[in-house]
């Protein structure tokens, strides 16, 4: 039977076995043999991100909305695609700035601010008090429900003193994790804050939850049930859990699952114990190739039974009287598994314990780093000066940090997270982080952010946090009162804090994500472009953006000064003691070919060494200015800046040039991309003449061929029958020799190798004979022809042949798509500025717009083929225009479908009269009958 003592005994273990491990790891890092210098131990810690939500809240989500829990997952799946630019150059950024936490970070980046460090930790110490007070329910609940093993429902009286045990309990828990936390975490100050024992039991729990939760999933689908089939089977036949299970387009919200992915791809990021152990804690950045694929398998393996356990207790409780948060525990007890009822709340237990132990001990980093030491290195009334050792202090502060951060985890817990569910209570404190994006990620790649457009970013954003979503979980818990949500502030409808502004039909977190992260990266963006980096912020930008090229890792020599190595020595023993600071200077002299520290020159390089070691116990910005009261400014000589500006003009020099080449080559790049579809092009047309000629060929070829064959075959055939059939050979071979001609025609036009015959022409005369020569086809169509040629026109230098050549063609394309009915045509010549304008309009069916864009291509004919196909080649109109544009001309056509069709050309003429005739309208222009 599982009684208390059990339980507590197995807890107590269990964590003493934890510390066993975390022991072992920091013996072997004292003794330089690393046991977490492995690429697995580091994917296993970072499922720290699997707490007690994972545990017990997925479950219950998915108990609710399906797969709706399948997007806290997906979202670090997918951030890991993108671990080896964004994580691994935060990594190296940290590495090389001896950063210890993601206020440090953010405060480095923007010149090393100790405000902006300071509403870093504010917003991440508010904002995870949710998620820890998740941790401490989620604990004191199991426990409180095994304590009745194995009674699942209880009655309304027991309900009541369970909850009066369950705060009880979970102020007990709350302390103990406290006491943990202070053993695992801060027993001493290293520069580095690492903790390697710490990371090696994290990735211990990581094993010891994934177990337990596959251990339930498997006693669930294939002892409980006959595997998944028959799971899904038998759920479908239960009309409340039916929709769970139908994953449909109607089933999913998509609003809902794009926001929920977002804001987990931020929060695996800037959690600030993801930050902890994805990037302080890392040893070596190329354990990031093997943890981008581990991680994300760890995920899916630790998700793969949350629905059939969900399903199960929904099948096994259908009275909906048990909390589906706890179906996790319930199942086992209800069938009697005390074994699997206990392995699966120790694995719960893991799960909360290395959630609360790391973002305890990052939070306390934080608060130590960037609130209570810049705070009291001010406070000149104590005295910190005149003590030589201040490392005691730390730790008390960082420890006072981690009790004071968990008894607000217990006040949450009280206040407002009795009223929640799991999964409800981790999404506020995932949105509260994700406000972190803005700055961290635009200080990483942009280089124009600026100190105050990040304080006002984040400022914004957090108010807005706090407004849509924190205060309102106070509400919802009675707290507040309700009619600031239903009314919004000053009961002014626009200012509800889950409709603001009016934008309804969101729900809570979605709501919250869009106006916070709207409002934050607008002010961050836009107030960093309307104001100036300090030359503080410039040098760190600088190092921030370019941190993945080598020389952006060397420091800027700034920091010229007089300052003893003891004085450096001294001064960095008092906050890491001086036992560990002299042995962070002998290191340092060693790598650098000195015998000890004092053979070491106090230049930049050692004062910047300095303020590293400092940075990672009280934070950058206190360390920059703790370092800056023991180094005294020495001027710079005139040798000095002659170097340092003919270092800057060189750089120019070469910043110009590199800008330079990069124009030229995508000048060069676009010209070749540019030639490339041209060929193309060109490639494909090829392919369409040779096929169209082929075909215009066949099609006389196969008639001329029949016909003869029928002649050859049939010597006896009547007079008027072979009459008839060499009349057809005679014209498809005209019709051949015509194609060919036209053909060759055109290649030699467009080859350059036609022969011109260039001289001075009357146009007028060109268009008579042209009207001559086809004046007995428009005869026999019964086709009007009207004529607008003027006399006196100047002349035009072109080829007389050609140009009759141009006129026939239009002509006879007038002609062939005059109306059958009262067809008419109209011929007329006008002056325009330079040139002679030639128009020949017909009253047809008219050309579309799409047509008239394609009509001057090779072999491509209008009308409608499917009642009438033109007669024709389709190269007429080219080989027109060809012959314009060689005399300096254009020709193109103008129509509506329906309305007839101008072809009109120009020339230029020999002389330019002062009035230009009008333009080409039968009402402007009138017409002589012909």
């Amino acid at each position: 039977m599982l009684t208390g003592p059990v339980i507590v005994i197995a807890s107590f273990v269990y964590v003493g076995l934890l510390f066993a491990i975390a022991y072992y790891g920091d013996k072997r890092a004292d003794a330089g043999r690393s046991i977490i210098a492995n690429p697995y131990i580091y994917a296993l810690s970072l499922a720290v991100y699997c707490s007690s939500w994972t545990f017990y809240g997925s479950v219950g989500r998915a108990a609710t909305s399906g797969a709706g829990f399948l997007p806290i997952y997906l979202g670090p799946t997918l951030t890991a695609a993108l671990w080896w630019l964004v994580l691994r150059k935060m990594i190296r950024i940290s590495k090389a700035n001896r950063i210890t936490s993601i206020a440090d970070f953010v405060a480095a980046r923007y010149g090393k601010s100790q405000l902006l460090g300071g509403i870093v930790t504010v917003i991440a110490v508010l904002g995870i008090i949710p998620y820890i007070a998740l941790q401490l329910k989620a604990v004191s609940f199991s426990f409180n429900l095994l304590l009745h093993y194995p009674a699942i429902t209880i009655t309304e009286t027991q309900s009541k003193l369970m909850l009066i045990s369950e705060r009880e309990t979970t102020l007990y828990i709350a302390l103990l994790m406290a006491a943990f936390t202070i053993l695992f975490g801060t027993r001493h100050i290293d520069a580095s804050e690492r903790h390697e024992g710490l990371v090696a039991a994290i990735a211990f729990e990581s094993l010891v939850k994934l177990l337990s939760f596959i251990a339930l999933g498997i006693f669930v689908t294939f002892f409980l049930f006959d595997g998944f089939e028959d799971m899904f089977q038998r759920a479908a036949a239960y009309p409340q859990i039916s929709p769970l299970i139908n994953f449909g387009n109607d089933s999913i919200n998509y609003t809902s699952w794009a926001s929920l992915t977002l804001v987990s791809m931020l929060a695996i990021m800037f959690l600030p114990r993801q930050f902890q152990i994805a990037v302080v804690e890392n040893v070596d950045p190329r354990h990031l190739d093997k943890a981008a694929w581990m991680f994300p398998l760890y995920l899916l393996a630790i998700n793969v039974f949350v629905l059939p356990i969900a399903l199960a207790g929904l099948m096994h409780f259908p009275a909906g009287n048990v909390d589906a948060d706890t179906f996790v525990l319930t199942l086992p007890i209800a069938q009697q598994q005390p074994y699997l009822t206990l392995l699966v709340f120790i694995g719960g237990l893991s799960a909360a314990t290395g959630m609360v132990i790391v973002e305890t001990i990052a939070l306390s980093t934080m608060v130590c780093n960037n609130l209570a030491m810049p705070v009291l290195l001010r406070f000149h009334a104590l005295h910190l000066h005149e003590r030589a050792d201040l490392s005691a202090l730390i730790v008390n502060i960082r420890r006072g940090a981690i009790v004071g951060v968990l008894l607000l985890g217990y006040a949450y817990f009280r206040l407002a997270g009795e009223a929640y569910a799991l999964v409800s209570i981790g999404l506020i404190s995932f949105v509260a982080v994700a406000q972190f994006a803005p700055v961290i990620l635009g200080g990483m790649f942009w280089k124009k952010g600026t100190r105050i457009g990040a304080i006002c970013g984040l400022s914004a954003g957090f108010l807005v946090w706090a407004y849509t979503l924190l205060l309102p979980s106070f509400a919802k818990s009675g707290w507040l009162p309700l009619t600031f949500v239903e009314h919004g502030l000053f009961d002014i409808a626009l200012l509800k804090p889950l409709e603001l502004f009016g934008l309804k039909g969101l729900d809570d977190i979605t709501h919250c994500l869009f106006w916070s992260m709207f409002v934050n990266a607008g002010a961050y963006i836009g107030i960093s472009l309307v104001t100036v980096q300090s030359v503080a912020e410039q040098v760190q930008a600088n190092l921030f953006v370019d941190a993945q090229r080598e020389s952006a890792l060397r420091r800027p020599d700034s920091l010229r000064g007089n300052a003893s190595v003891n004085e450096l020595v001294t001064l960095v023993g008092r906050f890491l003691g001086q036992h560990r600071a002299q042995d962070a200077f002998a290191a340092y002299a060693q790598q650098h070919g000195a015998k000890s520290a004092r053979d070491l020159g106090a230049d930049a390089d050692l004062i910047h060494f300095a303020e590293t070691l400092l940075a990672g116990a009280i934070g950058a910005g206190s360390a920059s200015v703790v370092v800056a009261s023991v180094v005294q400014e020495e001027p710079l000589g005139i040798d000095k800046v002659m170097n340092i500006l003919d270092e800057a003009s060189q750089v120019l020099a070469y910043s110009r040039q590199l800008e330079q080449k990069s124009r030229e080559l995508e000048v060069a790049t676009a010209g070749l991309r540019s030639a490339n579809q041209r060929l193309q092009e060109l490639d494909s047309l090829k392919d369409d003449f040779v096929s169209t000629v082929t075909h215009e060929l066949r099609t006389p070829l196969t008639s001329i061929r029949a016909f003869s064959e029928i002649l050859h075959d049939n010597p006896a055939l009547e007079i008027e029958q072979r009459e008839k059939f060499l009349g057809i050979i005679i014209k498809e071979s005209e019709r051949l020799t015509r194609l060919i001609n036209q053909v060759l025609d055109l290649a030699k036009i467009e080859s350059g190798n036609a022969e011109w015959q260039g001289g001075e022409i009357e146009l007028r005369e060109i268009v008579e004979d042209a009207l001559s020569s086809t004046s007995q086809l428009f005869t026999d169509k019964q086709i009007a022809i009207e004529t607008a040629l003027p006399p006196d026109l100047p002349p035009v230098d072109a080829d007389r042949d050609r140009l009759l050549q141009v006129m026939l063609n239009l002509l006879s394309n007038a002609a062939k798509f005059c109306h059958d009915d009262g067809g008419r045509v109209r011929v007329s010549i006008a002056r325009e500025a330079g040139s002679l304008r030639v128009d020949v309009t017909d009253n047809g069916i008219g050309i579309s717009a799409d047509d008239q864009l394609v009509i001057f291509e090779k072999f491509r004919q209008v009308g409608d083929t499917l009642k009438r196909k033109p007669h024709g080649t389709g190269l007429g109109l080219p080989i027109c225009r060809q012959i314009v544009r060689h005399f300096g001309g254009r020709l193109w056509v103008e129509s509506a479908p329906g309305q007839g069709a101008t072809f009109a050309f120009t020339l230029p003429c020999r002389d330019e009269p002062a009035a230009a005739s009008a333009g080409p309208g039968f009402a402007r222009r009138p017409g002589l009958a012909a």
